[in-house]
This record gives C-alpha cells, structure tokens and sequence, in this order.
C-alpha cells in the first residue's frame, strides 16, 4: 500500500482545478472535547461543501497518510484514545510503523502541498512560546510555514503564546500576512491581539489576487496567512481571557507540562474555566475560516 492516499474526489478537484480545501485532524482528535469534536470535523466538511469547494480533512491511519478522510475515518479519530499527535518530523516514522494519527497545522500543510491543495482551513497557529528565552520552545508550524506553498486561513496564532514574538518570527522568515477585512492581527479567542498588520484585503477574490501575484513572481515558495479575525461579539472578554491564561501558565508550570503538552493542556484549562466560552469562540473559529477558505479556493478556481 502507499504511504500517501488521495480521495478520490479530492484527486480529482486537484487534477482538474477545482476548488478544495485541506483540513487539520488535531482539532479533532486533541482539540475540541468529546462529542463536540466529531459534531465540529462533520459540520466544517458541511461547509465546506456548501460554499461549493471539496473538504479534505488529513490525517495517518494505520501507516497510511489519507488526504480526504471519510466519516468512518473522522469517527476513528475522533474516539480513540491512541491517536498521535503529528508533526512534520513524525509523520514519516508513523506511516513507517504502521500507526495512527492525527496531523497538526504544520504536517497538514506539509501534506496538503504535496498533494496539490493550494488552500488550508484551521484554527489558530502554533508559534513561539511564552518563556521560550529559557524553554526554546517553538512551534514547527513556522518553520514549515517559511517553506511550504499554502494559504492558510486562521484566526492568528494561538492566544496563548507569545504572540508578539510569532510575529517577529514570522516577518524573518519572510510569511506574508494579510487581515482579512482587518489592519490588526487576530488573537484566536480576541478579536484583536494589540499587534497592527501592514496588509489587508476585503473579499475572497482579492486573497485569490494575491496568491496568482506570488505563483506569477516566484515568490510562492512560502505560505500566505490570511488572518480571520472573530467578530468582537464572539470573543472571549479580554479581562476574562488574560486571567484564565495567568492561571493557566502558573498551573502548566506548577504540573511540569512541556512541548506537545502544552497547547492541549492550556485549551483544556480555557475550556473549564470559562465554562464553555472559549469552545464555543474556538468551534465558531474553524467553522468562519472554512468558510473562508472554501470562498477563496472558489475565488482562486474561477482565476486558474
């Protein structure tokens, strides 16, 4: 068998230029809580579908990387307890042995280019970490990031991390960013992080424009982040948002979680504390940007 299998549906939207749009699988499997998950994986697809694009939701099964998973595949994930969670440095090892996972933003769009897909729905980018003077903890999604050809359409980096440093990160390694009908960079749960952005763009077709100026100059090479930001009714309140994430941090360090326990652990942590506000403000998050995504693949296949 083949390390990497394509949908068909998908194959053949990427063969003939239609529109698709690739779709993480942590979220399902470590991001959202049972049986919202699930519920979330099937509406997104929804979406998707309905905004007339072809969801390609990513994942590894049984040693097998399926770009387009189905619903017996998206029920898998969604309810096993030994799922991985997979970056681009693990992606091969587990195909290579036979296991199951779950893609992260940077191994989705690792795997989404390979396959063809231009355009990437997910929630909030990972990035540079607070305290990472001491911990150099940095997340993978910047480094694929600066050398993966993909639009990925988000709500900003994940609130809590340092978001001021993602940034700086991200301008060194020379990743556009665009604000979709904003100037200021999205905090994923707040609707404004407090950091201005040089770009943006007010409709699907504009993002569109922009990736056929980066295909015609050569300048492709690299992802394109385009920042969709939660409308301030949907975020969490600041004051709220800034306690919860204090306690957080001094619990994290109190229980001693490191690296790929930190993200899961301090959405968990919003999770209880805000009573359900911060699931409810992250599904409304994935479900904007898929939106989003499919209306610019649409856009984009309308131009090619």
């Amino acid at each position: 068998m083949h390390a990497l299998q394509i949908r068909d549906d998908v194959a053949a939207a990427i063969a003939t230029g239609a529109p698709v749009v690739a779709l993480e699988s942590t979220i399902i499997s470590h991001g959202l809580p049972r049986p919202e998950n699930l519920r979330v994986a099937r509406e997104v697809e929804a979406i998707v579908i309905a905004h007339g694009a072809i969801p390609a939701t990513i994942g590894v099964l049984d040693g097998v990387a399926i770009v387009g998973l189905n619903d017996a595949e998206l029920v898998r994930l969604a309810g096993d307890d030994e799922v991985a969670k997979l970056s681009v440095r693990d992606v091969a090892i587990a195909v290579a042995q036979g296991l199951t996972g779950a893609t992260t933003v940077a191994s989705t769009a690792a795997l989404a280019a390979h396959a063809g897909i231009r355009i990437f729905a997910t929630g909030g980018l990972g990035g540079v970490h607070r305290q990472a003077r001491e911990s150099w903890d940095e997340s993978a999604d910047l480094a694929t990031l600066a050398a993966t050809s993909m639009t990925v359409v988000c709500a900003g980096v994940k609130s809590i991390l340092d978001v001021s440093a993602t940034l700086e990160r991200l301008e060194s390694l020379s990743v556009s960013i665009v604000g979709y009908q904003t100037r200021a960079f999205p905090g994923f749960y707040l609707t404004d992080s407090g950091h201005p952005l040089d770009w943006s763009v007010e409709s699907p077709e504009e993002v569109a424009d922009v990736m056929l100026a980066r295909r015609d100059l050569g300048l492709a090479g690299r992802a394109l982040i385009v920042a969709n930001p939660l409308p301030p009714a949907q975020q969490i309140s600041r004051e709220l948002h800034d306690r919860v994430l204090g306690n957080g941090l001094a619990r994290l360090q109190a229980a001693g979680v490191q690296g790929k326990g930190v993200t899961p652990y301090l959405l968990e942590f919003f999770h209880h504390e805000t009573h359900g506000a911060s699931l409810a403000a992250n599904t409304a998050i994935i479900r904007r940007n898929a939106q989003l995504a499919a209306d610019i693949a649409v856009a984009l296949s309308a131009r090619s």
